[in-house]
């Protein structure tokens, strides 16, 4: 099975890497558009459109299925892109709330989202947990990691003083949902920035089990064929990638 993954940058290799130590895949095809993100800043007819401009780049290869790594983007434009799309197109907003009931998170704890401005402002996430009886929900935006991680920033003081800038006020999580693919890339950061080392639930591990649940994937011997592709500044990208993922 041949599936592509996109996201607005970088942040979906983080996807990518949960895709790839699964094996259930011969080949992704990977775009990041690079030359427009962050998306979370976007207004909505925005976001919509340039996720249909991916749409166009994919119909150039013969996938299976894409994933739209993009947490903004499935907010948003998910259906908009079913509807002009010729395979199936997930987001990870579902995949992701799954998690936390695979998870085992009761419904009294306290659990953080941290997200884009658009993600935090669609309430997807929040709405969807309190659905679920979830009730010490905080949800705030966190914009600023989103270029921190297309530039390579994993750790260091200025990551910490962004941290200390968001989360002074915030109560102890007991687990926190990554609603943006570029924070895996620094979860263990923000993981270790909270004393009770909260649980981490992101977009990569979430979609395989969720995919999982509705395909008959099994695990391939085959190393999986990555390509990717960007926008803008590719070979950045592929630096990044070659250091996240380790090719």
């Amino acid at each position: 099975m041949k599936i592509g993954v996109f996201d607005s940058g970088a942040g979906g290799l983080s996807v990518v890497k949960s895709l790839l130590e699964y094996k259930l895949f011969d080949e992704i095809i990977y775009y990041g558009d690079t030359a427009r993100v962050p998306y979370g800043t976007k207004d909505q007819n925005t976001i919509i459109r340039y996720s249909l401009e991916a749409l166009e780049f994919f119909n150039n290869f013969d996938i299976d299925l894409l994933i739209t790594a993009c947490n903004t983007v499935s907010a948003y434009a998910l259906p908009d892109m079913n509807t002009q799309s010729r395979y199936p197109v997930y987001g990870v907003i579902k995949s992701g709330v799954m998690a936390v009931e695979n998870h085992h998170i009761q419904k009294d704890d306290e659990i953080l989202i941290i997200a884009t401005r658009a993600t935090v402002d669609s309430k997807s996430y929040q709405d969807a947990l309190e659905e679920l009886g979830y009730s010490n929900i905080t949800a705030i935006q966190t914009g600023l990691f989103v270029p921190m991680v297309e530039e390579g920033i994993f750790s260091g003081e200025i990551l910490e003083a962004t941290m200390k800038h968001y989360f002074r006020n915030i109560p102890e999580p007991k687990a926190i949902i990554l609603g943006c693919t570029h924070f895996p890339l620094i979860g263990d950061t923000i993981q270790s920035y909270f004393k009770n080392q909260p649980l981490l639930i992101h977009s990569g591990e979430a979609i395989v089990e969720y995919l999982e649940a509705r395909y008959d994937l099994t695990t391939t011997e085959k190393k999986t064929k990555l390509k990717i592709f960007a926008s803008d500044n590719v070979i950045g990208l592929r630096k990044i990638a070659k250091r996240w993922l380790k090719i």
